[in-house]
């Protein structure tokens, strides 16, 4: 036993090897000179445990000196990492903590394999074993290996709901990001379990419902049960759906001087009777804040006041404007962006330095940046700034590859088998310019093509590019000719509006037209060769909620090209179009459509084949590509239409199949009509005529037996007697047909977002045709990219 009151006249240590004896004693609460104190030695020893320097720590009190035993930890030479195959080993060395030239020690060993046990579990591969394994090496190193059993992914067998009586299982499940494990879906990862993705799918029940009237809605638990071989999950959610509600009164509360509240009524997005939305009413705050903030209460706060009435299952809503504190933003941070320059994030923003602060500022700045597509994660955070009125704005941003390597292949009825390879780059050194380069190759279309953008041209709020392009498009299955241009163009864009944009061209390219007709006798020189220059312009409007999967909203678009300046063609293309989109009930959702167009030619030359409107196929479902409109009756051959206008009518059906099967089916009717053509004052010589008349298998066919001694010429024959000569042979006198008379069809579609990609089905039946229309009853294309 060692009495308290002697002192320690020195501390010796032993058994180091790369630590410094002084760094040891440093760490140590007893010095030499200090009297002994077993609570301080017992300290001193906690301490140098703690450090994870050492495997070994003891301290013996000898003649008036402390010494102290050390065996240090050994020093990590290596880590690596055997048997791993679904994750990548760089996913590993970013996880663990344990590096080459570290300090090995157990504790931190085990905190490396849960933190790669875990990174397995959110992969969705529950069953994954890692068993560290330590090589010893000389001068006390060692080799740290991490021998790795993945096992299968262990998926979800299946989703049940509890509580839902207004909505079905398989509607609740399509909202769900975690879908069950089917054997259709091997090319899809949402199949597998993820307690993260439990989390994001409870609060997407809860926005769903939120959105269909329940303003009651809870789920009550999300359970997860492992099934009993461990391959599989069960989850389970207990709903409390509650009572469907609609909108009550809307009124609007202001203690703001000088504030009309009822300018402000037209911005809230609901009204009496409409079924209650969450949505709406955050739209509406964000409405009513920013046409306040521009009123000049920047910092203005508005409320939503609910108020519930059960028994009629109405909720009204009193939206609450107060004054709130002057705040005003001190500083803008961009952080993170290790690629992307600053500017070109700056330029989204909606709020600047000594800007008043303003949330829906903020929030569409967000969305802006995110736009870009240039980062995986956008986040903003706001915090204290110099004084009590200044707010300090961070936009932290995590970059993202923003290059593609694409091959794409395709399919469908018309172009057979198509073949693409890309190769894009949407943020070019950071400065978020776009660079493109193409190639399409098809049985009828081959293409190549370059395009640059540069958003933000000259520092102003439009786009601005240009294109090179080389493409030939193979008409002859379907018309009379094929296409070979070569040229470039340029372009700019300007957004009106969040939903709406202007954009003007211009194009110059040389074309070479190969007529069939020319081949069949007909003189078509005007057809040919010929440079063209066009101008043009196009505005769109579009406002659609979801671009792909469309239940509400509408499209807009007008545009004229003029040809004529330093080319050959002299025309004014004049297009435009709209849809409009209503569900009219869950999964019943109606498109209503019309397009039309005119060309106006305003030279006295011929309009060439390939600057009409050529309609059919996707255009006009129900006939061929190019099968509708006028037509060269000799060689069945159509030659385009100079106007035409085509309305839709689409709806939408349900066909109780699980979302995740991918599957949408609609009903439609196409009509319209097509027509005007300015090829009937053409006329055959009577060497053009005996061309064609070669071309039937009779050897007895003579021009000098079609028309009599008294006709001067075919022409001459067919103005007096087409009939007789068409009864007799065909259709030689009539040429061309430009009826311009009422066409319909009607018919189904069925979209499959496959695994392979997006596959679609057409099959339409015209119920409204001419005799030389060609019908296409049914349609398919499809394509991915990898």
């Amino acid at each position: 036993m060692v009495q308290s009151i002697e002192r320690i006249l020195f501390v010796e240590v032993r058994g180091s090897q790369r630590i410094e004896p002084d760094t040891i004693r440093s760490y140590m609460t007893i010095k030499p000179g200090d009297l002994y104190n077993e609570e301080v030695v017992d300290q001193s020893l906690k301490i140098l445990f703690n450090t994870g320097l050492f495997a070994d720590v003891a301290i013996r009190y000898e003649n008036s000196g402390l010494i102290v035993f050390v065996v240090e930890n050994p020093i990590i030479n290596r880590v690596d990492f055997e048997g791993n195959k679904a994750l990548k080993t760089d996913k590993f060395e970013e996880e663990v903590e344990l590096r080459p030239r570290s300090v090995y020690t157990r504790s931190k060993v085990q905190a490396d394999v849960q933190r790669l046990v875990e990174l397995y579990r959110r992969s969705g591969r529950f069953s994954a074993k890692i068993e560290p394994k330590v090589i010893r090496q000389p001068q006390n190193r060692v080799d740290l290996i991490f021998e790795i059993s993945e096992g299968p992914t262990t998926g979800v067998s299946s989703v049940n709901f509890l509580g839902n009586k207004k909505f079905k299982d398989r509607k609740l499940k399509g909202k769900l990001v975690t879908q069950e494990s089917k054997w259709w879906k091997f090319f899809s990862s949402e199949d597998s379990y993820d307690p993260d993705k439990l989390a994001y799918d409870r609060e997407q029940l809860r926005k769903f419902y939120l959105d269909e009237g329940y303003a009651d809605f809870q789920v009550i638990s999300a359970i997860a049960e492992l099934t009993k071989d461990g391959s599989n999950f069960i989850i389970t959610y207990v709903l409390d759906e509650g009572i469907e509600y609609k909108f009550g009164e809307a009124t609007i509360k202001s203690s703001l001087p000088n504030m009309d509240t009822d300018t402000l009524l037209p911005l809230i997005d609901h009204r009496k009777g409409n079924k209650y939305k969450a949505t709406d009413i955050d739209s509406s705050i964000d409405n009513i804040t920013f046409a306040v903030g521009e009123d000049g209460y920047a910092s203005a706060d508005v409320r939503p006041r609910v108020k519930r009435n059960k028994e009629e299952a109405i909720i009204d809503i009193v939206y609450i404007i107060e004054e709130g504190p002057r705040v005003y933003i001190e500083t803008v941070n961009i952080n993170q962006n290790t690629r992307t320059r600053d500017e070109v994030i700056r330029r989204e923003l909606r709020v600047l330095e000594g800007d008043a602060y303003n949330k829906v500022l903020i929030d569409r700045s967000e969305t802006k940046i995110k736009s870009l597509g240039y980062f995986k994660e956008v986040e903003v955070n706001v915090r204290p700034g110099s004084t009590e009125d200044r707010m300090i704005v961070d936009f932290d941003v995590e970059e993202q590859p923003t290059g593609e390597l694409s091959i794409g292949a395709g399919f469908s009825s018309a172009e057979s088998l198509l073949l693409e390879i890309g190769i894009s780059e949407r943020n070019l050194l950071g400065r978020g310019q776009s660079i493109k380069f193409n190639i399409a190759n098809s049985e009828r279309r081959k293409q190549f093509e370059i395009g640059f953008t540069q958003p933000y041209f000259l520092g102003r709020r439009m786009s601005a590019g240009f294109d090179i392009f080389h493409i030939d498009n193979d008409y002859r299955r379907y018309s009379s000719y094929r296409s070979m241009q070569s040229g470039a163009s340029l372009r700019a864009v300007w957004p009106m509006s969040d939903f709406s944009n202007l954009s003007v061209f211009y194009r110059y390219f040389q074309e070479e037209v190969s007529s069939y007709l020319f081949d069949s006798g007909y003189n078509l020189a005007d057809d040919y060769n010929a440079d063209k220059s066009e101008i043009g312009y196009s505005y769109v409007i579009d406002t659609r909620d979801d671009y792909i999967d469309t239940t509400s909203g509408w499209t807009f678009s007008f545009g004229q090209d003029l040809a004529g300046l330093l080319g050959d063609s002299e025309y004014i293309r004049s297009t435009t179009g709209g849809k409009y989109y209503y569900e009219i009930a869950q999964n019943w959702v109606l498109n209503v459509g019309a397009n039309a167009g005119y060309v106006y030619n305003y030279s006295n030359k011929k309009l060439r084949i390939n600057d009409r409107f050529f309609k059919g196929g996707t255009t006009f479902r129900g006939f061929d590509r190019a099968g509708v409109g006028p037509k060269e009756l000799i060689t069945d051959r159509p030659r385009g239409a100079e106007f035409f206008a085509i309305g839709t009518i689409e709806l939408t059906v349900p066909i109780g199949l699980p979302d995740e099967f991918g599957l949408k089916t609609a009903i439609f009717s196409d009509f319209g009509i097509i027509g005007k053509n300015d090829d009937t004052n053409r006329v055959l010589s009577n060497q053009q005529a005996q061309q064609i008349l070669s071309d039937i298998d009779d050897p007895f066919y003579d021009l000098n037996a079609v028309i009599n001694s008294d006709y001067s010429s075919l022409n001459d024959a067919c103005a007096i007697d087409s009939v007789g000569l068409n009864e007799k042979y065909g259709t030689l006198c009539t040429r061309f047909v430009d009826d311009a008379t009422f066409r319909a069809t009607v018919g189904i579609t069925l979209n499959w977002n496959s695994p392979f990609g997006p596959i679609r089905f057409d099959i339409g039946r015209d119920v409204a045709s001419e005799d030389y229309d060609d019908a296409k009853f049914f349609r398919f294309s499809g394509g991915t990219r990898f």
